[in-house]
């Protein structure tokens, strides 16, 4: 034991070692990791968190536009299914007169179905191009949203449609 003190007291005595400022150097760096945790890593990482919380919630709300695209898709399917079930109604029952009626009144019947069925064509493709439009305006102002969060810049008009106008034409559905 006595030579285990005298081997310390000769190293703190060889490398000019101060208990008094060792101690104290030891509370000074204790405040400052402190101090740093508190008031600088904190606010740091509460932000970075809260990006990513936004990322994640953009993300979200991306998969849904796409869901919302997919379930539009659908719709429109069954639009245009429903009216070509409409239409051979029509045609059907088209026959079955045209066979009392003479083949002019034949002729009508099916002008009549195939102008019901081009009908139903152009809305079910107007609805779908209006939904597609509706997308890419969503998808462009989100681009916007997300570029001026991530880069922390107010963007101007000119920076807002020349982002739209890129992302439109990158995004082919």
């Amino acid at each position: 034991m006595i030579v285990a003190a005298s081997a310390v007291s000769a190293i703190t005595e060889q490398f000019g070692l101060q208990w008094g400022h060792l101690i104290a150097q030891i509370i000074i760096f204790a405040i400052v990791v402190f101090v740093l945790r508190r008031y600088a890593f904190g606010p740091i990482l509460a932000m970075l968190e809260a990006r990513r919380k936004r990322i994640a919630d953009g993300e979200s709300k991306l998969e849904k536009i796409a869901r919302d695209l997919a379930a539009a898709e659908q719709n429109a399917k069954a639009i245009v299914t429903k009216a070509d079930d409409e239409a051979g109604r029509l045609i059907k029952e088209a026959g079955e007169s045209a066979n009392i009626l003479a083949e002019k009144k034949r002729q009508e019947a099916v002008n009549e179905a195939s102008a019901i069925i081009a009908k139903a064509r152009e809305a079910a493709q107007l609805e779908q191009e209006q939904l597609v439009t509706q997308l890419k305006r969503e998808f462009g102002r989100m681009v916007v949203d997300a570029t001026s969060r991530v880069t922390g810049k107010v963007l101007n008009n000119d920076d807002q449609d020349r982002i739209n106008r890129e992302t439109a034409a990158q995004v082919s559905l």
